[in-house]
Parts: structure tokens; C-alpha cells; sequence
């Protein structure tokens, strides 16, 4: 005899959703570690990374896109391991940030990926691994002073003396602007007493929007050309008591700091004259060229030789040295049947 299993509500499922929350959350965390690749920490990693670099990875950049660094020379002073934390818009953001480093603190620099993504097969996290010296990490919605107890791997890394790359927002920010940056940079700094260096990039989403898996060259109207993409680093910033303080300060150089702007618009030129014409006309109808053409010209035929000026509506003809005041209404109203007898 078959017994009847009686289906969970929708209410009910939803709660055992929420009742088994945590554990998976535990379970995702304990992945993340045990999900990391240290042979790609190794020096014949390191050596292949470096020559990737050089040889792919540059060469395709510098064709999709004219790259620039600004702030360099606040990282010539730095000691010891630190956090930069940079926004995040594209996945070109990674190689543009590990290029504009410089090669000594670069060759040190791991880059926290999301597990989720990037590490769902082993071959694809062995790639990213190998290429960029990813690591894993889970990456959770309001996420704090947790932060250190589920990511063990990287208080080993930093204890050891790599620096960590940082997207705190999470995810790829959507409509140009930095989104809400989360704690967790912010609590490994003050847990390992690292400085932070902000990072603003602007660009890579033009050149790599979300949803492509290749960058792309801005259209123009004979001949392609190249995004324009800026890193900018800023001020370190020591670590403090208060972690929300400092990653309102971290917060506070996305939003103020301006890297160059973004990319060159192709249609900047034509939006240029439509402004233009607005200002001059309005907002009713711009005149054709075709049509001030003909005026014109029905209108040299009016005078009999005499020249006439159309200005404002108003006719006004000279050669005699008087002006007829009464035949403007008429004049115009042949002007306007010979431009749209013409325009038929």
C-alpha cells in the first residue's frame, strides 16, 4: 500500500528555506576554502602569469583600449602587505588593475573572485587561478565582522605577505555609477593592521559591458577606435577602530574621484549641433536647406532685379531706396507656395 505524502506549502518550504539557511552558509564557506588552488601561488606560476601578461594580455588590451595610470607614485612608499580595493563594473576591471601595478607589488598581489562563479569546475578555476592568482571567496549580502571567520585562507595569505585585490561591492555595478561597498575589506584591515589603497577605474565598462565575454572598439564612422580607460589610485588609508569609517572613506574617493572620465562618445560631435540648433531655434521646427533655397530664390524673383531680404518674417526690398511695407504679407505667402509647389 502506497502512503500519501502530502506537498509542502509554499509558506512552508519557504521557512525551511530560511531554517536551513545557515548551514548551507557554512557549508558554502568551509567550499571557498577547501576550492583554492596554492600551486598557483608557486614561482613557475608566477613566471607563466608574468609572460601572459606581457605577451597576451597587454597586446589585447592596447587594442581595445588607450590605457592610463594616474597615482602611481603614492604605491612607492609602501611596506608590507596591503588591501586594494577597487569598484568594479566589468571583468576587464581585473587585468586593467593588475597591469597599471607596478611588476614588484604586482608578482604579490592575489585577487579575490566570487566562488560562486568562477569556481563551479575545475577547469575554470584552475584557468583564473593560473592567470590572474585568483582566490576564492563567498560573497554574501551584508556581510560583517563574520568576514575573518569564513575566510581563513585568506588570513593566511596575508599573513604571509600577499597583497589582497578586493571588489567590495560584490558584484558588476550596472548604470555607471560605484554601488554600496561592503565591510569585509574593511574588516581585514583592521584584523591584520593592512592600509587600504582605493582604486577607481572608469572605462572598462564601455569597452566590456555585462553580458559580454569579449571587449569591443568604439564605432566610428570610417574606422573603429579605443575606449579610453583610467586607474586611479589614492591616498592609503591606515586602518582605524571604526570600520565603518573607514569604508565611508573608501566609499567617499569612488564617488568624488574622477579618473579620466568615460569613454569618447562617437555621437559627441552630432549632439554638439542638435544643441546648437535648439538654442537657436527652439523647440518648433528647423528650418530645411533646401527650402531657404527656394525662398531665396522666389524671393530674387519678386523684386525685378531689385534684391530682397526676408529677415523675421518681414520683407523689406530695396534698389529704389524705399520700402514697401504692404507687400510683405503677399510675398511671403508666394515664397511659401514656390518652396512646397518645389518640395511636391
Amino acid at each position: 500500500m502506497l502512503r500519501f505524502r502530502r506537498q509542502r506549502s509554499f509558506k512552508r518550504r519557504l521557512a525551511d528555506a530560511f531554517r536551513k539557511a545557515p548551514k548551507r552558509g557554512q557549508r558554502l564557506r568551509a567550499a571557498a576554502t577547501e576550492l583554492d588552488v596554492p600551486w598557483a601561488r608557486s614561482a613557475p606560476a608566477r613566471f607563466v602569469r608574468e609572460r601572459f601578461m606581457q605577451f597576451v594580455l597587454n597586446p589585447v588590451m592596447d587594442y581595445y583600449a588607450a590605457r592610463q595610470a594616474t597615482g602611481k607614485e603614492k604605491l612607492s612608499s609602501l611596506k608590507g602587505p596591503v588591501i586594494l580595493v577597487a569598484n568594479h563594473a566589468s571583468h576587464m576591471d581585473t587585468p586593467v588593475i593588475l597591469s597599471a601595478l607596478p611588476r614588484k607589488l604586482r608578482k604579490r598581489t592575489a585577487v579575490a573572485a566570487a566562488a560562486d562563479y568562477f569556481y563551479r569546475n575545475k577547469l575554470t578555476a584552475s584557468l583564473v587561478s593560473l592567470i590572474f592568482n585568483t582566490v576564492p571567496i563567498e560573497r554574501r549580502k551584508g556581510a560583517s565582522s563574520s568576514v575573518t571567520k569564513s575566510t581563513s585562507h585568506l588570513d593566511t595569505l596575508l599573513d604571509d605577505g600577499w597583497n589582497l585585490l578586493l571588489f567590495p561591492e560584490g558584484t558588476r555595478s550596472r548604470g555607471g555609477a560605484p554601488g554600496r561597498i561592503r565591510r569585509g575589506a574593511a574588516v581585514l584591515a583592521a584584523a591584520h593592521n593592512l592600509a587600504i589603497i582605493p582604486i577607481k577605474v572608469t572605462g572598462t565598462a564601455d569597452a566590456m559591458p555585462p553580458g559580454r565575454i569579449w571587449p569591443k572598439r568604439l564605432r566610428g564612422r570610417l574606422f573603429s577606435h579605443r575606449h579610453r580607460i583610467t586607474v586611479s589610485f589614492g591616498e592609503p588609508i591606515q586602518p582605524g577602530g571604526d570600520t565603518n569609517v573607514l569604508i565611508e572613506r573608501v566609499q567617499t574617493f569612488f564617488d568624488t574621484s574622477t579618473g579620466g572620465g568615460p569613454s569618447i562618445n562617437p555621437y559627441r560631435r552630432r549632439d554638439a549641433k542638435n544643441d546648437s540648433a535648439a538654442k537657436l531655434y527652439g523647440n518648433g521646427p528647423k528650418p530645411n536647406g533646401n527650402v531657404a533655397k527656394l525662398s531665396s530664390n522666389a524671393a530674387g524673383a519678386l523684386g525685378d532685379g531689385d534684391g530682397v531680404a526676408v529677415n523675421g518674417g518681414s520683407a523689406s526690398v530695396s534698389g529704389t531706396g524705399q520700402h514697401d511695407y504692404s507687400s510683405s504679407s503677399s510675398s511671403q505667402s508666394v515664397m511659401r507656395a514656390t518652396a512646397l509647389h518645389h518640395l511636391r
